[in-house]
């Protein structure tokens, strides 16, 4: 298989960053059709979700997110507090005392703000580099199994509208992918100096 590296990488870590309704496997066969030699097809998307690699990155991703959650919950439940405490005294506060406590408060939950997208753009970095990972591992497995079926065209089978699906490279790669790496590990990414606010 003759496509660029930084092209395959690309294409499995942009399956990964977004989802498509696929049609289902079921429903394009329904159309049926002769097979159409040399044309075959993958689901990104399947491989990364029934792949044992896919499943685990998925599962850390799963941790890191609640991690993120837990942290930002233990943050805000004191500001909540403080802000409920602040509207219940504002009445008996001066008018000084009220902006000041209300502009310190202003500020602490625009830092708790800040900080909750950074951790998400932290997540979403993450899973672009778990996914990249992935993705560069099943870039052999792709162009061996690509030969092995003599293709000569390889299409997105989520974009498959219908038709005959003999040619689905995709059971076949999820099997390499799984004789190749069963698990990955990875911790939360920190931002680039600049993507921080």
């Amino acid at each position: 298989m003759n496509l660029p590296r930084s092209l395959l990488v690309a294409s499995l870590v942009a399956a990964a960053g977004f989802s498509i309704i696929p049609v289902s496997a079921a429903r394009a066969a329904d159309l049926g059709g002769t097979a159409v030699p040399g044309v075959c097809m993958l689901s990104r998307e399947a491989v990364f979700a029934q792949s044992k690699v896919g499943q685990a990155a998925s599962q850390r991703l799963g941790q890191l997110a609640q991690q993120a959650r837990t942290q930002l919950d233990n943050q805000r439940k004191p500001l909540d507090a403080d802000l409920q405490s602040f509207q219940q005294k504002a009445g008996s506060l001066s008018e000084s005392d009220r902006k000041s406590q209300g502009q310190a408060l202003q500020q602490r939950m625009q830092a708790y703000r800040s900080e909750a997208g950074e951790l998400d753009q932290r997540i979403q970095l993450t899973r672009g580099k778990a996914m990249q990972r992935i993705g560069q591992d099943a870039e052999p497995i792709v162009a061996s199994v690509y030969k092995n079926h003599h293709c000569g065209l390889l299409l997105d089978r989520d974009s498959v509208l219908g038709g005959n699906l003999t040619n689905d490279l995709t059971s076949d790669v999820v099997q390499g992918l799984d004789r190749k790496v069963t698990t990955i590990s990875f911790n939360l990414e920190p931002l680039p100096a600049n993507a921080k606010k």
